[in-house]
């Protein structure tokens, strides 16, 4: 695919003309933090962020979504009958995600798309959305991408790559059809770069690459017994100062945990979905009052298996992580998964020494 030089004055203009025919998602300051929300009619990207306090999943999946409409007002035609709530099915584009976090889209849709079941509500959306990604020069401290299989300039899940050129303005790698058909919409094609600027992207890659150093052992976790890791006697200590706050999992761009709630106001209501959490007590709870995760080892140490075995036993493909460190600069109580990954990757040796 091509490469295409934008200056700053093009990039605005284009972004305007973009407008006319897509919802535009971007990067906006929210007093200290930076949050995905959608630009206002003339609004840029904020792309002076490291990352976002949360990730884009949100723009694809929403933290609360409503499925159906119903009312129970006699009076009207179709009372007591759901009807699909209403979608607008404007192209989107989302401009500036991390490409950690366009790869933990696909993660996601492991889930959500799959030979048995094809989640209406997820596909629509992804399919109406064009990725547009942006490089990450400048790695956060807690950043692990490129040893969980993604890293600053990974473009395998993106459909334009945008690189900053300095005064020149910015890169666009494009890498798919509906990224191409983007650019040509924002009049963003007139100006094709030449071999130099493979280069000059080939050269940023790796010294963006090197600037992380943070690293998630994950090797032996294939091969370890599932048993082993959950009877393992780490538990108690790696839940001991966990509150259960449910941080980890709302940060989190791989979670998609879900739970669906009817809300009625007077005699008008919606069926909506909303994000749940595992590290919840509610999350389990059962009718009869029983809860098989009734306490926060239990609840923590589902949490890490799921990431970390249940997910690579399943898919065989990586782990259920994409590195982007939000976890680990956001709890409360410095619980990191670097380090109970690494107690996990070691577990099946230990367990094998003891029984000699």
């Amino acid at each position: 695919m091509k490469i295409y030089q934008i200056d700053q004055k093009r990039w605005q203009a284009g972004l305007k003309k973009l407008q006319k025919g897509y919802r535009l998602f971007g990067p906006v300051k929210d007093q200290e933090f930076f949050l995905f929300k959608p630009l206002n009619q003339g609004e840029a990207p904020n792309l002076a962020f490291q990352n976002t306090r949360l990730s884009a999943k949100g723009v694809i999946y929403p933290q609360s979504q409503a499925m159906f409409d119903y009312s129970l007002d006699e009076k009207d035609e179709d009372h007591h009958r759901m009807r699909e709530a209403a979608y607008d099915d404007t192209p989107r584009a989302l401009i500036g995600i991390r490409p950690c976090d366009a790869d933990a889209f696909m993660l996601v849709g492991r889930n959500f798309d799959t030979p048995d079941y094809k989640d209406p509500y997820w596909l629509r959306t992804v399919q109406n959305t064009t990725l547009v990604g942006y490089a990450c020069d400048a790695p956060c401290q807690s950043c692990f991408c490129t040893t969980a299989g993604s890293g600053p300039y990974h473009d395998e899940n993106l459909d334009v790559l945008l690189v900053d050129a300095g005064d020149a303005g910015f890169l666009a790698h494009v890498l798919t059809d509906k990224g191409q058909a983007l650019i040509n919409a924002a009049g963003w094609d007139a100006t094709e770069s030449d071999a130099a600027a493979e280069k000059l992207l080939d050269k940023k890659r790796q010294a963006a690459e090197a600037r992380v150093s943070a690293t998630i052992k994950t090797e032996n976790l294939r091969d370890t017994g599932t048993m082993v890791l959950y009877e393992a006697p780490f538990w108690e200590d790696v839940a001991f100062s966990c509150i259960n706050c449910g941080t980890c999992t709302y940060l989190c761009p791989t979670c998609w945990c879900f739970d669906i709630q009817d809300e009625t106001h007077g005699k008008q209501g919606q069926r909506m979905r909303n994000w749940d959490s595992c590290m919840f007590p509610l999350f389990t709870l059962h009718g009869s009052g029983h809860n098989p995760r009734g306490t926060k080892v239990h609840r923590v140490r589902q949490r890490f298996m799921h990431k970390l075995k249940y997910y690579v036993d399943k898919y065989d493909d990586g782990i259920q992580c994409v590195g982007c460190g939000r976890c680990v600069q956001y709890c409360p109580v410095n619980i990191d998964i670097r380090k109970v990954a690494e107690l996990m990757n070691r577990a099946q040796q230990e367990a094998d020494a003891c029984a000699v």
